[in-house]
């Protein structure tokens, strides 16, 4: 499975070399844009269904994941589980449900994400299926690069694990050689 992941990826382009702000602040020579393996959609199914087979035994109600990165992914694996799905989004910068969307209590949820690095976007997508009652089974995602602890405790399946090296701003040798920065994700940085 490792392998046939690590092709779909490189054959979409998933990993940029060059130099990147993040969403952290931090400065990075490689990024993961997830996003180009979801303009495939037969890629799309076939990762997704890697994801749902490791929890085609669990009874899950439904599979949600955070705006924007998760939405599609979610979609898929709640697809090939059969499932209810749901995307979670900001609204004055708090993970919310809208669109109707609701989670009844004592529903169990997986939690799909595209890519983890601290892990805080998926912990507040837990807090919010578990503020409606409902309970999460475990957090899926395409890619696990994250380095520190993350924010959750929920047990993590992941199809790739890629650690990026970062760098402070200050202490940043793509910066010393004078490579131009571009910000390549969704969400606004921290200053």
């Amino acid at each position: 499975m490792g392998n046939r992941v690590e092709e779909i990826l490189k054959s979409c382009g998933v990993l940029l070399k060059g130099h990147f702000l993040l969403t952290s602040g931090k400065h990075s020579g490689e990024y993961l844009q997830c996003a180009k393996v979801f303009q495939y959609p037969h890629y799309t199914q076939e990762l997704a269904g890697m994801i749902a087979k490791n929890y085609e035994k669990n009874r899950i109600h439904g599979v949600i994941g955070p705006a924007i990165g998760g939405i599609i992914l979610a979609y898929a694996v709640a697809n090939e589980l059969g499932v209810q799905n749901l995307f979670a989004e900001r609204e004055n910068g708090v993970m919310t449900l809208r669109r109707g969307f609701n989670i009844e209590k004592g529903q169990r949820f997986l939690v799909v994400e595209d890519v983890i690095t601290t892990g805080g976007s998926v912990k507040e997508v837990i807090d919010l299926v578990k503020s409606y009652g409902g309970e999460v089974v475990g957090v899926a995602s395409l890619v696990d690069r994250s380095t520190e602890g993350r924010k959750f405790t929920e047990p993590l399946f992941s199809l790739y694990r890629k650690e990026i090296v970062t760098y402070s701003p200050e202490n940043c040798p793509l910066c010393k050689e004078g490579i131009p920065v571009t910000k390549p994700g969704s969400r606004t940085f921290k200053n």
